[in-house]
């Protein structure tokens, strides 16, 4: 009798100590992957360094150019709204994005006599069924909570966040927990 309690009580501990390994191997690669944060200099450094990498002179021409200055005066107009999560009233100018995008799900929209594109991102589940009943001219609220801009769109960018229209909430972001 003793012998089979032996038995079956050993295999319960060689278990639980792999276990326990186990989870202390994770614990430690998690340590180990954090990167640390930058100072300001180094911040600097990195920055300059991108500048005067292709990408980096590509883009600061494309900001230098009409086409760029164009699309950052219209992100500038709607950045203290942006910043402070505030609504801003749109019309529904375009039920596609420009030819070639590749942001996903998105109308285009007109803010303060201004052209933005308003990207939801990739369409993957029923989570946008409500915008696709949107139609041209609709007027909707919009809120946001960064603008983006890239040398390859002629608009500025707002990640829609939260869009209501006719008082109701047609869609409303849900942000992942912990973190990113």
């Amino acid at each position: 009798m003793k012998k089979i309690i032996y038995v079956l009580i050993l295999p319960l501990f060689v278990v639980s100590g792999l276990v326990f390994a186990n989870y202390e191997i994770k614990n430690e690669t998690s340590k180990k992957s954090t990167r640390k944060t930058l100072s300001a200099a180094e911040m600097k450094a990195a920055l300059k360094k991108w500048e005067a990498s292709p990408d980096g002179i590509k883009f600061n021409k494309w900001k230098a150019s009409p086409k760029g200055k164009k699309v950052l005066d219209g992100a500038a107009k709607i950045r203290n709204q942006v910043r402070d999560f505030t609504n801003m009233e749109a019309n529904v100018s375009s039920l596609s994005l420009p030819p070639g995008s590749r942001l996903g799900f998105g109308v285009m929209v007109r803010i303060n006599g201004e052209d933005y594109i308003l990207s939801f991102g990739l369409e993957n589940s029923n989570e946008f069924q409500q915008l696709h009943r949107l139609k041209v001219n609709d007027k909707i609220i919009i809120r946001s909570h960064s603008v983006m801009y890239a040398p390859k769109y002629s608009y500025p960018i707002v990640p829609g966040d939260y869009v209501e229209r006719d008082g109701k909430i047609i869609y409303r972001r849900i942000h992942r927990k912990g973190g990113c």
